[in-house]
């Protein structure tokens, strides 16, 4: 086959601290007239892009890891999307994949095979070339990790074997088996090349992104580690994704990334016009956003879906029935409903609706409590005097932590709590330090039920969030993991290896089709809602990009006259 195509008084005191930080930075930045209204705003805004101006951006959270495999999580991706380049880039509407840095490739008949013609004339912003061996060599670090630098393997990419620079502007990959997803692999987040001086840094240097060298519209100007990100745009930039409208450097002088947790102050800031786009609107501030005529941005994450994991490990929901209590005891459109907005459709598969390969599985999900109670007494948990479950002197007590990055999460799981305490079950639903978080996540017996999601635009999602050497959300065998597991189960993973490895697309799809109702029967996965990437934005901020799952990207956006 051959291919050619072109995301009280504490609480006071705080918050006046946030608005401060938030002034300090943004003042003198965005052009004046806060006071004029979003429709006089928009009378005045300009018929064609303008070219200057810094866009104030605010992030709920700060980013950790910027080695680009790391991008998973949204705010590292957030900032790597605008400082690096891939080689292909996926049309966020068709998923087409389309020329960047590649401008063509070809790919062999088993998808073992995959050779890239690049641009020329691209270079990182340290004046080095981007060329076939640099390439190669990111993708080498990519596919294959490296130990001496504690850089590990990425997610996205499968069955890899090697890379061959075949002239210094074509590079050649091999895999040990086929790849199917290596081409959409190329386009995501993940994979953003990077200098080889970059990749000659231990990943744990790598968190400070003064020292992440790019290729990207924008470089890294300065950085006050947890607070503030200053990008400036590189005026040189000449080769951005070869179908785009905007071409050249990006319209945009400057990008100021601000870290503000609160998200009253984050609506305050943008309302107020002290910033023009934030991160992690939550679904009971749209209304007052869109009533003063901002705009709010939801693109999809197109993967798995916010979703409770159980851990099979915890030997209280070993038992399948157990499991299955908690799948039908919880019920997702109430918590949509009591939670949400339309722009989080319940879930009715582990992957969305908008993701490949998607089999309607609503049936098996549905709430049904009376079934949840017998499928309960049926494996020998009966209700104690207490009101709570009990079997061989033991309760029937589970543990979680909130994610933070995931849209009330916390609220989230208090009301799964209170619908699982209707059964007999007590879900403790923890914050904790990152540390003690971390470590207890990674143990099923402290952490029997986890939050998930990720976002990916290919069949091989599925197997990101719960293969073993990748995310491995159920905790089994062969993972990274705080003590011994002893549960893997060979049938989920021959299927996952399996949608890595098919070539025929819909042998593939009807692979996708077949995790998620096995997921969903051996109740492993509680899906609840189809998580978007929620952002607000001033209505003179214009032209604001999504790659195909939400990370926001700045080469077009221009800011209007206000």
């Amino acid at each position: 086959m051959n291919v050619f195509s072109h995301s009280k008084t504490g609480r006071s005191a705080r918050k006046s601290v946030l608005w401060a930080a938030i002034a300090a930075v943004a003042g003198g930045l965005l052009l004046a007239g806060c006071s004029k209204t979003a429709d006089n705003a928009q009378a005045q805004a300009s018929a064609d892009p303008v070219q200057g101006g810094t866009l104030v951006y605010l992030e709920q959270q700060a980013h950790t890891n910027l080695y680009p495999p790391a991008g998973g999580f949204y705010p590292n991706g957030g900032v790597l999307n605008q400082i690096t380049d891939k080689l292909t880039y996926q049309d966020p509407k068709t998923l087409e994949i389309q020329p960047w840095i590649a401008e063509s490739w070809t790919i062999n008949a088993d998808a073992t095979e995959y050779s890239f013609k690049l641009r020329p004339g691209v270079t990182f912003s340290d004046g080095t070339p981007l060329d076939a061996a640099a390439v190669a060599r990111n993708f080498d670090t990519y596919g294959l990790g490296n130990k001496a630098l504690k850089q590990p393997v990425s997610e996205v990419i499968n069955n890899y074997e090697r890379s061959e620079v075949v002239d210094p502007l074509t590079v050649k990959f091999f895999f040990k088996k086929p790849s199917p997803g290596f081409l959409q692999g190329t386009s995501v987040i993940g994979s953003g090349l990077v200098s080889p001086a970059t990749l000659d840094r231990p990943f744990d240097e790598l968190g400070d992104a003064t020292r992440i060298i790019g290729s990207g519209p924008f470089v890294v100007a300065s950085e006050t580690l947890g607070k503030e990100l200053v990008l400036k745009a590189r005026k040189d930039y000449a080769w951005g994704p070869a179908k785009l409208a905007h071409q050249g450097r990006a319209r945009l002088d400057e990008v100021k990334f601000v870290v503000t947790p609160e998200d009253s102050v984050r609506i305050g800031a943008l309302l107020a016009g002290q910033a023009g786009l934030i991160r992690q609107i939550q679904a009971y501030d749209e209304k007052r956003v869109e009533e003063q005529k901002f705009t709010i941005y939801a693109p999809s994450t197109r993967g798995v879906n916010n979703s409770v994991a159980i851990r099979p490990d915890n030997p209280l929901v070993a038992d399948l029935k157990v499991r299955q209590a908690l799948l039908h005891g919880t019920n997702a459109q109430e918590i949509v409903q009591t939670l949400f907005s339309a722009r989080y459709p319940q879930a009715r598969s582990v992957i969305a609706s908008t993701a490949a390969g998607f089999v309607d599985l609503s049936a098996k999900l549905a709430y049904d409590e009376v079934k949840a109670r017998q499928l309960l007494e049926d494996a020998g948990w009966t209700l104690g005097a207490n009101g709570l479950r009990q079997k061989d002197g033991k309760e029937l007590v589970l543990s979680t932590y909130e994610s933070l990055p995931q849209p009330q999460n916390k609220e989230t799981l208090q009301l799964v709590a209170q619908q699982w305490a209707r059964l007999g079950i007590k879900l403790n639903v923890l914050s904790g330090d990152a540390g003690s978080r971390a470590v207890d996540t990674l143990d099923p017996e402290k952490t029997a039920v986890l939050p998930s999601m990720v976002g990916r635009a290919d069949p091989d999602v599925i197997k990101s969030n719960f293969y073993p050497t990748n995310r491995n959300a159920l905790l089994q065998k062969g993972g990274v993991s705080q003590k011994v597991q002893s549960f893997e189960d060979t049938r989920l993973n021959g299927l996952l290896d399996a949608i890595a490895a098919e070539t025929d697309p819909a042998k593939r799809l009807a692979l996708t089709g077949e995790v998620q109702n096995y997921l969903i029967d051996q109740a492993y996965v509680i899906p609840i809602f189809e998580e978007p990437q929620a952002f607000a934005g001033a209505p003179w901020v214009r032209e604001v990009g999504f790659e195909a799952v939400g990370r926001p990207s700045f080469y077009s956006t221009w800011l209007a006259k206000r």
